[in-house]
């Protein structure tokens, strides 16, 4: 609980939405305590526990033993074969447990406000990179208060019960602050002890934006300063009850003083930013005191009647980082948050060795930088005029002279700076050059061909204009899904609703054995709306970007003219002679492939690269220019990439599909799953690009 008036007065409106959030999850809540009284363990989607068992078993967080000994019977798609895992990790954790909590509990610090030459306890906060702490808003709300608290680090007993020598930390948020009031964190950078970072000394926590964390019914652990006390800890037996697509609630003896504590599942990965007990409220919105009357501030802290607790998830917070336009020294401190962040490469920012001296201050919540180019569907980016509209050839002598690398973008980059995004592209793919231990490539050597303009004219892009800058659109009636409205017309209709159903069943949707003869319509708009939420529940992307996406590609195939026109224009700004190599992106591979057989015979050898691609489903394959499945003759090797929460390549390695692929399987965050920058990234893609390249 805050410690000074205004403070406590965001933490009173902080406490208003959690009450008002319990009361709307009521229903669900009861359900999911009902189940559980049943002796169902986890109740939760399908989709989440089986992301959860694969989460788990990747990443050791099952003992072997007991694996081996428990599930080897099983076929490993079985959803009572997932429950499992997860019930087993639950019960038995390894010896490990114990001091990996320890070195856990090692990042959290008390923080505490100095004023008359005091310190009150102001919350509690956690190291989630070298050098940055985060806690909640209500705790420092901004800079000023931050310049006027200190952290504390050890503050605890130690194994004899004696209290243990604290260290403290001044904040320097001149050098990073970044708050919300909405997702109630704040991010400040701590002092170094000389040239020591703080986390170099106590440990931090790599957060994560994967999926697969926690689900509902498992415990969570939280760690914290409780009424400003030393370190304890809520251990195991405090449930998640609610998921939201920003907050969770769950069940833990937690006090006032826990605001801004890490909240852990059983692997010690923080999953949630505690932030409040959520308060007992009568009709009108008053907090209650446990006698049932309304509390009032000189009541206490103590006096309120507590029910449930919320945390904010960290998901939702590293989707917000990720989004904020910030300068490439701010970013690269964040970048600092480690890979699994989505940090490591922000909208249009290269990350660059962070330079001496302090950064700007902190930054209110806007939307999705204007500025970011470097993605598909899922991205915002310019949409207005730019100086040229056409491709970008490589300087001559690039790469010796004998060998040649072009890009070839996808859908949804009308209105874009060809040259911004050929930056964008060549940044992403450096970060991992630079990370495989190779030397980063100019964005003058690279062709690029631009198709994004002529797409956009010749077929529309009612999809972006239902998107607009926001996951849900207000403009689309209730009665309508994304399934429906972004159809497009004529024989591509056809083919989109083809792709969404074939992409579902590809991510494990069931098959719907109900006959479709009576009400005909109804029953094929709800399989399309049931195939679609599918999807978006098995990647955890929005209806809306996957409908886009694959409405997009649907367009390009079912309009020859069309494609006959974007095939001419990539020609045009493609090299003649030497060996090519050829990094394509989700519809772009589509293109590619059909352009194989239209490309100067001089362009040898070729290594295509596909990124996000659809190729592997009947749906596209089928209807290239030369349909099929045979592997072209021209290429020399081909080399896919994809991602399995990518919902454009979900399910669809292309190697059982095209024979000799050499297919790459990597993670990326969630909100950015089909970005091109998040692809390249990836020190293995870089590695094999290159290799192809001798550089």
């Amino acid at each position: 609980m805050p410690a000074i008036d205004n403070t406590h007065t965001q933490w009173e409106n902080q406490a208003a939405a959690a009450a008002r959030r319990y009361r709307d999850t009521g229903d669900e809540r009861r359900l999911v305590e009902e189940q559980l009284a049943a002796g169902e363990r986890f109740p939760d989607s399908p989709e989440a526990i089986a992301a959860r068992a694969r989460r788990l078993l990747d990443r050791a967080g099952v003992p072997a033993a007991a694996a081996v000994a428990k599930i080897h019977a099983d076929a490993l798609d079985l959803p009572v074969t997932n429950e499992r895992i997860i019930g087993i990790s639950n019960e038995l954790q390894p010896w490990s447990f114990l001091p990996r909590g320890a070195r856990a509990a090692a990042t959290v610090a008390r923080i505490s406000l100095r004023r008359a030459g005091r310190e009150l306890p102001q919350g509690t906060g956690f190291l989630v990179s070298p050098r940055l702490l985060m806690t909640n808003h209500h705790v420092l709300p901004d800079p000023a208060t931050a310049h006027s608290c200190c952290v504390e680090f050890n503050a605890q007993v130690t194994i004899d019960n004696t209290p243990d020598a604290g260290v403290r930390r001044g904040l320097d948020p001149d050098t990073l602050f970044l708050a919300d009031e909405y997702l109630d964190f704040a991010l400040v950078h701590v002092r170094p002890a000389g040239s020591r970072a703080p986390g170099e000394i106590f440990g931090w926590n790599e957060l994560s934006a994967q999926l697969g964390t926690v689900v509902v019914g498992e415990p969570v652990n939280v760690i914290g300063h409780p009424g400003g006390r030393l370190k304890e800890i809520a251990l195991r037996s405090n449930a998640l009850l609610v998921r939201l697509d920003d907050f969770l609630q769950y069940a833990a003896d937690t006090e006032p003083g826990n605001s801004g504590s890490p909240v852990f599942n059983d692997q010690w990965e923080v999953v949630a930013l505690h932030h409040l007990g959520v308060p007992r409220t009568d009709d009108r919105g008053r907090v209650l005191r446990r006698d049932g009357r309304p509390w009032l501030r000189s009541d206490g802290d103590d006096a309120v009647d507590y029910v449930a607790n919320e945390g904010i998830r960290i998901s939702a917070v590293l989707a917000h980082l990720a989004a904020l336009p910030l300068d490439s020294r701010r970013r690269s401190l964040l970048a600092e948050m480690g890979t699994e962040s989505g940090l490591a490469y922000g909208p249009g920012h290269p990350v660059t060795p962070l330079p001496a001296g302090p950064v700007a201050g902190g930054t209110p919540r806007p939307g999705p930088d204007a500025s970011d180019t470097s993605g598909e569907s899922d991205e915002s980016g310019e949409s207005g005029e730019s100086l040229h509209r056409t491709g970008l050839r490589a300087r001559p002598g690039a790469f010796g002279g004998t060998r040649n690398l072009a890009f070839l973008h996808g859908r949804s980059q009308q209105g874009k700076d060809p040259e911004a995004l050929r930056r964008d592209w060549t940044g992403g793919l450096n970060q991992g050059l630079t990370r495989a231990g190779a030397a980063p490539l100019a964005p003058a050597d690279i062709w690029f061909p631009y198709y994004g303009d002529l797409l956009a004219a010749a077929i529309g892009h009612p999809a972006d204009e239902a998107l607009g800058a926001a996951p849900a659109p207000p403009l689309a009636p209730s009665a309508s899904s994304p399934a429906e409205l972004l159809a497009p017309p004529g024989p591509a209709g056809e083919i989109y609703r083809q792709l969404i159903a074939e992409t579902a069943r590809a991510a494990g949707l069931p098959p719907d054995d109900r006959p479709a003869t009576e009400g005909l319509t109804e029953t094929l708009v709800a399989r399309l709306r049931r195939q679609l939420g599918w999807l978006a529940a098995r990647t955890d992307l929005d209806e809306w970007v996957i409908a886009a996406t694959l409405s997009d590609v649907a367009g390009y195939l079912g309009d020859r003219q069309t494609r006959g026109r974007v095939l001419d224009c990539v020609l045009e700004t493609l090299p003649a002679t030497g060996a090519l190599v050829w990094v394509t992106h989700s519809l772009g591979t589509v293109v590619a492939m059909d352009l194989l057989s239209r490309l100067p015979a001089g362009l040898r050898p070729l290594t295509l690269v596909t990124v996000g691609s659809p190729l592997g489903l009947d749906a596209v394959h089928r209807r290239l220019l030369r349909p099929g499945t045979e592997r072209p003759a021209s290429v020399t090797d081909w080399i896919n990439v994809w991602c399995p929460t990518d919902a454009v390549a979900v399910g669809c390695p292309l190697a059982p599909v095209w024979g000799e692929v050499t297919d790459i399987a990597v993670i990326n965050a969630r909100d950015r799953a089909h970005r091109i920058d998040a692809y390249l990234s990836h020190p293995e893609v870089a590695t094999r690009l290159a290799q192809a390249l001798d550089v």
